[in-house]
């Protein structure tokens, strides 16, 4: 056989590359495969998609088994896609798109009834599903209502039945009083209730399209609050080791006290001794600098030095001074007059 070594490296190399794509690309897609992928993909059909989008939960018996893949539509249904994974549908099961949050997220809630299971290629049908009333359209739609209704018309049709119905018993009577006070004071503050109901339209718009930064704004705040309690273990497990240290290093004292005291006591009769004759240190210290530098200059010259020593020898000593020519008596040498010498 040809060893590995000596073969083409080109083939080799378009089939390490076919690999690793086909690696790749079953990384990327792993929920979509069938094996080891998100489970077994349903659909169900409904009158209005309510919010829903792929990736959202799907849930049965308020436990997540899967997700939603796709939201299409098709003629007048909305068809929804989801995978579901370890877990039983049946035959006969129903579907509901619920609010998950304030915020306006769903979810696909399915309730799994039936004696078989279900068919992936059979949707679930219309009659057995059920899509949520929006909370943002609710607001809208009530802000639209109460900005065409004319509030001065309702208040006059509440005055002229309390009138026709004067003659009605007390108890109806002050019943349709109370609505014609209603009426009136809804009129009078028809402009502020209508403010009221576009700035809630406004908001609960905002916080709609706001929704995916509040999710990762709680998300990050629990990210900070885990973080906040490894910190806390970490800074506990720090004060319990300097405790422990604590104890050693009061255990070590007290079974060298006997060892360390004598040596504290002559280290401090050192400092002391020294610090009295900080005065003469520092003096001796000046005077040394110019002897030194004075001593430099001498060995400055190589492997000698020269120097200098008067009045080595006493004067009588000394050598005397020749006579100059044609003088008498010799001139004894002056007094103070030394001798040159010098050394190698």
């Amino acid at each position: 056989m040809k060893p590995f070594r000596e073969r083409n490296p080109i083939p080799i190399g378009i089939v390490g590359l076919t690999v690793l794509g086909l690696v790749l690309l079953a990384a990327f897609t792993i929920q979509d495969l069938p094996i080891v992928g998100g489970g077994t993909t349903y659909t169900a059909l409904f009158s209005e998609a309510g919010g829903l989008v792929p990736g959202d939960e799907v849930r049965v018996a308020g436990v997540k088994v899967g997700r939603v893949t796709g939201v299409s539509l098709e003629d007048s249904d909305v068809v929804v896609s989801f995978q579901v994974g370890n877990a039983w549908i049946g035959d006969r099961s129903a579907a509901a798109i619920e609010i998950k949050t304030l915020l306006g997220q769903k979810y696909l809630a399915v309730d799994p009834v039936g004696d078989a299971p279900l068919d992936p290629r059979q949707p679930i049908p219309r009659s057995r599903t059920q899509a949520p009333y929006d909370v943002i359209q609710a607001f809208s739609g009530l802000a639209a209502t109460v900005g065409d209704i004319n509030t001065d018309q309702l208040a006059q049709s509440f005055q002229t039945l309390s009138n026709a119905l004067r003659g009605a018993p007390q108890d109806v009577r002050g019943a349709l009083s109370g609505l014609s006070r209603l009426s009136t004071t809804i009129s009078a503050r028809d402009a502020a209730l209508t403010a009221l109901l576009a700035n809630t339209r406004s908001v609960t718009q905002v916080l709609a399209d706001r929704d995916a930064e509040v999710r990762k704004l709680i998300s990050d705040g629990n990210l900070l609050l885990a973080e906040v309690r490894i910190r806390e273990q970490a800074i506990d497990t720090l004060l319990r080791n300097t405790q422990a240290l604590a104890v050693q290093l009061r255990g070590l004292v007290n079974d060298n006290n006997a060892q360390l005291k004598p040596a504290l006591d002559a280290l401090d009769g050192v400092l002391t001794v020294l610090a009295r004759n900080q005065a003469n240190l520092s003096h001796g210290m000046a005077l040394l600098a110019p002897f030194v530098r004075l001593f430099t200059n001498t060995l400055g010259n190589g492997r000698w030095f020269d120097t200098y020593i008067v009045d080595l020898l006493p004067p009588a000593l000394g050598t005397p001074v020749p006579p100059a020519p044609g003088a008498g008596t010799p001139v004894p040498p002056a007094p103070g007059a030394g001798t040159p010498g010098g050394g190698g």
